[in-house]
């Protein structure tokens, strides 16, 4: 069975009143859904009461589900409409900030403790911040639709067909908008990696 089956099987079951089968798709998806609202909400304290409103929403909203969409394509919009809305109740910009994309980073790439390093060195590591502080700022000073389309590229792994979905524009616009993301984060890079323009990374 594909993921998108297996989902359906879940969700079919919860309409039925199976509790423990929405339980099953909180923990799938959860991870995904929090690092989707951190890129979203800056305060990472509100991140996971986002995430808990989303899924209560989706809970809620689940008897109305028809499987026209993948469910995490339909989670992933409730997601990002909550996330909006808190961020309109509390007149914040939507902004990624470093401490929510270190503490995430920590998550997804745990480095064991005393691990050599061969690029170590003092000048290895101010360089490194430097990329990413100024990979973190591109991204950030990027318009949502194509800050969106990049994260659900690089970050999310998904297919354009997939972001297409999601994003609900056809996979021409999705290619385009990834297009000019990374041109605009190249552009950002160029100075401190000394390459010419046309070059990307």
């Amino acid at each position: 069975m594909s993921e998108k089956e297996i989902d359906q099987v879940l969700v079919e079951r919860v309409q039925k009143g199976d509790k423990a089968a929405f339980e099953l798709l909180v923990a799938k998806y959860h991870r995904k859904i929090i690092r989707l609202i951190s890129r979203l909400v800056r305060d990472p304290a509100e991140v996971e009461d986002v995430a808990q409103d989303a899924f209560i929403k989706a809970y809620r909203a689940l008897p109305q589900f028809r499987g026209d969409s993948a469910f995490y394509t339909w989670l992933y919009r409730i997601a990002v409409n909550t996330a909006k809305k808190s961020l309109m109740e509390l007149k914040r910009d939507p902004l990624v900030t470093e401490s929510a994309r270190a503490a995430r980073d920590e998550d997804d790439n745990p480095r064991v403790e005393n691990e050599p390093s061969d690029a170590a060195t003092p000048d290895a590591v101010l360089a490194s911040k430097q990329i990413a502080a100024a990979v973190n700022f591109a991204v950030e000073a990027l318009s949502e639709d194509l800050r969106q389309a990049i994260t659900l590229r690089e970050i999310e792994g998904l297919s354009y067909e997939e972001i297409a979905e999601l994003m609900n524009c056809p996979i021409g616009t999705v290619r385009s908008r990834i297009f000019r993301a990374r041109e605009a984060i190249a552009a950002r890079l160029r100075p401190l990696l000394d390459t010419r323009e046309g070059d990307r990374w």
